[in-house]
C-alpha cells in the first residue's frame, strides 16, 4: 500500500559497484548489471522489492561501467508515473570536483543530497543493489518510525565464519545497537545462538534531518574518513544510542533466511545453480511476490526432439524464452535468452547468458559463459581445468568462466 509514510520516503539504491571478484563477469557491466536465472539481472531483485514494500521514489546511483545497467532500468523499470511523483532513475555520479569516483558509500549519497533538500522526505532509505533476497521494506519503516530511531540497519543472521565478509552488529534486548565491527576474523556470537553473528544487510532507514547532517560532517573530515558508512558514518552515531537493528524476516519460509550476497563466482554459480533444484531455497515462481524485469521480445523456448533425427534431453534446468535445443544434452543448467545448443552438445551445471551458442558435439561443465559466445563443434570446457587455465579464469573449485565473446581460434 502507497501509504503517506511510504510517500514521504526517498530511496537511494548504491549501484556502482565494480564487483572485482565477480570478475570477468563484471568487466563491462556493473556487479547489479550481471544477469541471474536465466532472465533477470541482480538489481531486479532489490527494485522488485521496493515496488511491493510501496517504495515508489527511487534514485539508482550508477559509477562503474553504467552503460549496461542504465539501459536495462530505462526500457524495464520505467513503468512508474511521474506525474504522481513515482519513479525509477538512474543518476551518475554528480560530483563538482576533479575526481570522478566516490569514495565510499556515504560519499556517494553525500553528492546526492541536492536531491534530497529538493523533495525534503522524512525518511531516507538507502539499499545495495546486488544482493539476491525478498523483503518487505514497508515493515522495517513501522518499525524505524515505532522506535523513534534515527537510523535503523537491516540485519540478518550470517555464520560466524563468514564474519570477515561482514559488518557484525551487537545488540541489547531491545535491539539498540551497541557495537559494530566492520569485518572482523571472527564476529561476535549472537546471545543463545551459538556459531551466529548478527550481519549487516547494507540496508539503512534514515530521518532525513540526521543523514544530512552526518553526511556533512563526515564530509568535513576530508581524508581523515573512509566516508563509509560502515566503517565510519554508523559506529560514530553508536554511542549516542538512536541506531536499532531491523531484523530480516521472510514471511513465506519462516526461518529459513534466503539473502545472497552473490559477489564471487563461487557464491554466484551456487545460488543460480540452486534455481535447478526441484525444491530451490530461492522461489522465482512465487505469484505473490513477482520478480520484476525487461523482457525482449523473445519467441518461447524451444527443444527438437527426435526431429531429422536429432534428440534432445532437459534435465532439471532452466530456459529463458529464446532457447532452442536442438539434438543435444542440458542437465541442471541456467540457459538465458537466445541461448541454442546444437546437435549432440552436453551441457552440465554450466550458467549461459544471452546469445551464447553450443556447436555440435562440444561439451560445457561446470561453466559460466558470458553473452555472444560461440563454442566450436567439439569444444571442450570444464573436462580438463589444466588445460581451461591456459585460456579463461578457473577458480579453486573448478568453476571455469568464458568472457564476453570470447575469441575461440
Amino acid at each position: 500500500m502507497f501509504t503517506q509514510e511510504l510517500k514521504n520516503t526517498l530511496t537511494f539504491v548504491l549501484a556502482g559497484g565494480r564487483g572485482e571478484r565477480l570478475k570477468p563477469l563484471t568487466l563491462d557491466r556493473a556487479k547489479p548489471a550481471v544477469p541471474f536465472g536465466g532472465q533477470y539481472r541482480i538489481i531486479d531483485f532489490t527494485l522488485s522489492n521496493c515496488i511491493h514494500s510501496g517504495l515508489r521514489r527511487i534514485f539508482v546511483l550508477t559509477q562503474y561501467q553504467a552503460n549496461s545497467l542504465e539501459e536495462h532500468i530505462r526500457f524495464g523499470w520505467n513503468f512508474l508515473p511521474r506525474r504522481l511523483e513515482q519513479f525509477i532513475v538512474t543518476r551518475p555520479p554528480q560530483h563538482r570536483e576533479e575526481r570522478s569516483w566516490y569514495l565510499g558509500t556515504a560519499d556517494a549519497i553525500f553528492h546526492n543530497l541536492d536531491a534530497v533538500h529538493g523533495m525534503r522526505p522524512e525518511h531516507v532509505v538507502v539499499l545495495s543493489g546486488d544482493h539476491i533476497y525478498r523483503m518487505d521494506y514497508g515493515r522495517m519503516l513501522d518499525a524505524h518510525i515505532r522506535t523513534g530511531a534515527a537510523l535503523t540497519i537491516g540485519a540478518v543472521r550470517i555464520k560466524q565464519d563468514e564474519s570477515d565478509r561482514f559488518g557484525i552488529l551487537q545488540v541489547d534486548e531491545a535491539d539498540r545497537v551497541t557495537g559494530f565491527v566492520e569485518k572482523p576474523e571472527h564476529g561476535p556470537e549472537i546471545p543463545g545462538k551459538p556459531g551466529y553473528c548478527l550481519g549487516s544487510m547494507g540496508i539503512y532507514v534514515f530521518e532525513r534531518y540526521e543523514l544530512v547532517r552526518r553526511l556533512e560532517e563526515d564530509a568535513a573530515l576530508g581524508d581523515a574518513s573512509g566516508h563509509d558508512f560502515g566503517h565510519d558514518v554508523i559506529p560514530r552515531m553508536i554511542p549516542e544510542g538512536q541506531v536499532y537493528a531491523h531484523h530480516f524476516v521472510d514471511e513465506r519460509h519462516g526461518d529459513n533466511l534466503y539473502w545472497r550476497d552473490v559477489g564471487t563466482i563461487e557464491s554466484y554459480y551456487e545460488a543460480n545453480i540452486d534455481l535447478c533444484s526441484p525444491s530451490p531455497q530461492f522461489n522465482l515462481y512465487d505469484d505473490d511476490w513477482p520478480t520484476y524485469t525487461y523482457t525482449p521480445n523473445d519467441p518461447p523456448a524451444k527443444t527438437l526432439f527426435e526431429e531429422n533425427g536429432r534428440k534432445s534431453e532437459v534435465y532439471d534446468s532452466l530456459l529463458a524464452p529464446g532457447v532452442i535445443v536442438s539434438g543435444g544434452l542440458v542437465r541442471r543448467s541456467v540457459l538465458s535468452n537466445r541461448v541454442f545448443v546444437d546437435e549432440g552438445a552436453r551441457v552440465e551445471e554450466s550458467i549461459l547468458f544471452r546469445g551464447v551458442r553450443i556447436g555440435k558435439g562440444a561439451r560445457v561443465r561446470r561453466a559460466i559463459i558470458d553473452k555472444w559466445t560461440e563454442v566450436p563443434p567439439g569444444f571442450q570446457i570444464g573436462v580438463d581445468n589444466d588445460q581451461d587455465r591456459r585460456r579463461f579464469k578457473v577458480t579453486d573449485s573448478g568453476i571455469v568462466v568464458v568472457p564476453h565473446r570470447y575469441p575461440f581460434r
